[in-house]
């Protein structure tokens, strides 16, 4: 089953549209995978310098997902974006050890934003097929999410570059999807 069939037993009216922001580290895999999600070649990717946004219509409804790249410097104006988001989708590259306090606090900041507030929150543990990829599990627990009490969370083992798990937080996130009042 693809995104698009997903999203089509998501549809509740007409024109609805979803916004996804899609956050995390430099080279953590976002733009792998949003491209994995729109079926397009992922052989020739190159760093997110700003962001990339794909947009699917289907009999009516339509999905917005932006790529924010993950630069250090490009961070500062993550929140341009926060507006009118009802997916937070945040992506780790879970063999990088070396950077799980920096990912811990950027998320950290990003759940502490007001205009986030209690928008549902998928975790993508990238990179599961590199023999040094940290278990989701344990990746949450390294992250104290069990600590998130002010909305939906769900992590979820993935490679984008394979696509496994990608499907089934697809299906989370259709599940427990907020729709803002416009």
């Amino acid at each position: 089953m693809g995104l698009l069939s997903i999203l089509r037993r998501l549809k509740q009216t007409p024109d609805q549209e979803v916004r996804l922001l899609l956050l995390g580290l430099d080279n953590a895999g976002k733009t792998t995978l949003l491209k994995q999600l729109a079926a397009e070649d992922i052989s020739h990717i190159t760093p997110t310098q700003g962001f990339n946004i794909k947009s699917v219509q289907s009999s009516g409804f339509k999905l917005n997902v932006w790529d924010i790249g993950g630069q250090r410097k490009i961070r500062p104006y993550w929140k341009n974006y926060f507006e009118n988001t009802d997916v937070l989708i945040y992506v780790i590259d879970s063999s990088d050890r070396k950077r799980f306090e920096e990912t811990g606090l950027e998320l950290a900041d990003l759940l502490e934003e007001e205009m986030l507030a209690a928008v549902p929150l998928l975790v993508f543990a990238n990179k599961q097929d590199l023999t040094t990829a940290t278990p989701a599990s344990e990746l949450a627990e390294c992250l104290s999410l069990h600590t998130i009490r002010d909305r939906m969370w769900q992590v979820q083992a993935c490679s984008a570059v394979t696509a496994e798990g990608l499907q089934d937080g697809m299906n989370w996130v259709c599940r427990n999807i907020r729709f803002r009042k416009k």
